[in-house]
């Protein structure tokens, strides 16, 4: 293994301060494995860090730095963003508090087009009190979609599930009239990709779900089924994309069929999430597929309501630091085979003596 992947940089956005985001940071780091296999860079500032460890007695350590070309591998890093003290209140649904974890999260994305860091693992934050003139997205994936190469995909795993979605934070009255061929073929093409470039899965078998009740009942229920999905099923499976559907969304899951599949498409955010984190939640990664650079999260959000108490799992943090490292070394090694294919050797068809 090369040096780059042995000290593999791992940015880590601080997330909303007043939830869980420092506790599960400092308690996946408690482990000092984590740092055999990378080197945190957390961006944000030591004191809501210092205040954390405090409060839930974790015993990480971890080094101040000033500047991303001070960072020593295979320690806990803490790169400052900002200088000042923040008053800390856990629980607390703060404008202020926001603001400073988009801070945060937009200085580990610049250092991430950047090549200073090799991968992004997010802190949840509040999709609220994050909002104000210089961040008016719905989210992480919407930003990094703006700011990176390519087209970001949702992609909700674990070991026993993936799924994507077609649509993502819009109003649920608004997801029909953006469910297209077009958008059907784009996303689908983009995870079928992804399950070969950053998860080695040869031919990828991919699943597509319904939008209305029992897959539109043959037009009963709707007609998206027959005038958009099955037409684009049909293109992609012309294109040498195996994809099946759609799928009735409820017997899907229940009857345990996601089990034959690689993949999953949902038409919109809880149709595939709400099946998901009755499945994987707690152990559930969000993996941003589709652009040049690796983003990862945890699949929970602030939690305020145990902020502080030293009751934060940090289990699916801990999974997105290892989903971040696969999808790396995956992305790695395949575009060294890719640069590097092996070479035809020549034959030697003379006929030796015999020793005899």
């Amino acid at each position: 293994m090369s040096q780059k992947e042995e000290n593999i940089k791992v940015g880590i956005s601080i997330g909303d301060l007043n939830g869980i985001g420092c506790e599960i940071i400092l308690k996946c780091f408690e482990d000092s494995r984590m740092l055999e296999i990378c080197t945190p860079i957390i961006f944000g500032n030591s004191k809501p860090l210092s205040y954390a460890k405090k409060a839930i007695e974790s015993s990480t350590n971890y080094q101040g730095i000033d500047r991303l070309s001070q960072v020593i591998n295979e320690k806990v890093n803490v790169y400052n963003v900002w200088k000042e003290s923040l008053n800390i209140n856990y629980g607390e649904n703060d404008p202020l508090i926001g603001k400073y974890a988009i801070k945060s999260f937009v200085a580990a994305t610049e250092a991430l087009k950047n090549g200073e860091i090799d991968v992004l693992v997010t802190a949840p934050i509040n999709k609220y009190n994050s909002q104000d003139d210089d961040f008016k997205y719905p989210g992480h994936t919407d930003y990094l979609n703006k700011q990176l190469e390519g087209d970001a995909l949702m992609l909700l795993m674990s070991d026993e599930l993936k799924v994507g979605l077609l649509t993502d934070h819009i109003p649920l009255k608004e997801v029909a009239q953006h469910i297209t061929i077009d958008l059907i073929r784009k996303k689908t093409k983009i995870l079928n990709k992804t399950l070969i470039q950053d998860f080695n899965i040869l031919k990828p078998r991919i699943a597509i779900l319904g939008l209305n009740p029992h897959a539109g009942d043959d037009g009963v229920i709707g007609t998206e089924e027959i005038e958009i999905i099955k037409p684009a099923v049909q293109k992609l499976n012309e294109e040498g994309i195996l994809i099946s559907g759609p799928f009735p969304a409820d017997g899907f899951f229940g009857s345990e069929t996601y089990r034959h599949f690689d993949a999953v498409i949902a038409c919109y955010h809880d149709q595939g999430l709400a099946p998901f984190k009755a499945l994987s939640f707690g152990q559930g990664v969000n993996y941003t597929a589709g652009l040049n650079k690796i983003r990862t999260s945890p699949d929970h959000g602030t939690a305020y309501d145990i902020a502080g108490k030293g009751l934060a799992d940090p289990s699916s943090f801990r999974e997105a630091i290892f989903v971040a490292l696969d999808i790396f070394k995956n992305r790695h090694y395949n575009a060294e085979a890719s640069q590097n294919p092996l070479q035809p050797q020549e034959k030697d068809l003379s006929t030796k003596k015999s020793d005899n």
